[in-house]
């Protein structure tokens, strides 16, 4: 008997944690961020349904005065409204002018073109500018359409809504990944998506795979880590003379050189890289190598690759 209760208090108490995470979730999913309601503008298409009424529906383009014709009623002032406030005025249209009424009025308005107002899309990607919004566009289409994203782009892209919204709204974007994430998320008329710069670290000289590497995902970049990324040393690679060149806050180049052997076997603290750092790995016979020449290596187009870490 005692048994039996007490597997029924456990089963109470789990039905009561479900709840209330059920609660918690939809609490969350209330303060989720929504889209703003978008305005109507000159040259835009609406679509315009009146139930059981197919003669006084149709598909109406907004004039440059703002205004649409509609059936039997005429001219109707649309511009700057949403596509609800237009059914609400058409629907009272046709009932004040005694077409319809109100009892078997319903008029639905959807705005199928959007003909003036673009989407802007800048950052990291291939070819910036403006990007025409007719009908529904996705996030990945615009970004597509920009050429996609640059090596050297975040994995968070950031998107401002130009209506209603103050707060612009970051989503993790990665079609790159192993795993691709590539988020089905609308984007509207008016809005900006900026795809940001990742930081980045050079590792060049006597390396196995020299090159770029992103500064993203869980880990902290080291120089050993970088190393690593880069497929360790080369033969007669001159560890002890490995060189970190640093950009300053000002402006200003710094050369560090490195012990690198030490660091490898922990007779020496690793070093924390940041971004636009320069690991160079020279050979035992070679002279030491000034920053000007390592910083004007990075500066030569198309002769570095660039690596997205797998784990982001």
């Amino acid at each position: 008997m005692a048994k039996t209760i007490a597997c029924a208090v456990a089963i109470g108490i789990l039905l009561l944690v479900q709840v209330d995470a059920g609660a918690a979730q939809q609490a969350n999913d209330s303060q989720a961020p929504s889209a703003p309601a978008l305005r109507i503008s000159s040259g835009d298409l609406l679509a315009v349904t009146v139930f059981d009424e197919p003669d006084l529906s149709g598909r109406f383009r907004v004039d440059e005065r703002g205004d649409i014709t509609a059936p039997l009623i005429g001219r109707v002032p649309v511009e700057g409204e949403t596509a609800e406030e237009v059914g609400t005025a058409l629907e009272k249209r046709y009932v004040d002018d005694r077409i319809l009424r109100l009892s078997h009025t319903s008029v639905t308005v959807f705005i199928e073109e959007y003909a003036t107002q673009g989407i802007v899309v800048n950052g990291e990607v291939k070819t910036p500018g403006l990007f025409p919004a007719l009908g529904i566009r996705m996030l990945n289409d615009v970004i597509s359409a920009a050429g996609g994203v640059t090596p050297t782009a975040s994995s968070k892209v950031i998107i401002t809504h130009k209506n209603g919204a103050t707060v612009p709204v970051r989503v993790q974007y990665n079609p790159t990944a192993l795993t691709p994430v590539i988020p089905r998320i609308q984007v509207f008329p008016g809005d900006t998506i900026t795809v940001p710069r990742a930081g980045i670290v050079y590792v060049l000289g006597n390396v196995i795979r020299p090159g770029g590497f992103v500064l993203e995902g869980r880990s902290d970049m080291t120089v050993e880590r970088a190393l690593a990324l880069a497929g360790g040393t080369g033969h007669a690679a001159a560890v002890s003379r490995t060189q970190l060149v640093r950009t300053l806050d000002g402006g200003q180049k710094e050369q560090i050189v490195l012990s690198l052997n030490h660091i490898l076997n922990s007779k020496a603290p690793d070093m924390a890289m940041k971004d636009g750092d320069i690991l160079y790995v020279p050979t035992s016979n070679a002279m030491l190598v000034t920053q000007q020449a390592i910083t004007s290596a990075v500066g030569v187009g198309g002769t570095i690759l660039v690596y997205r870490l797998g784990i982001q």
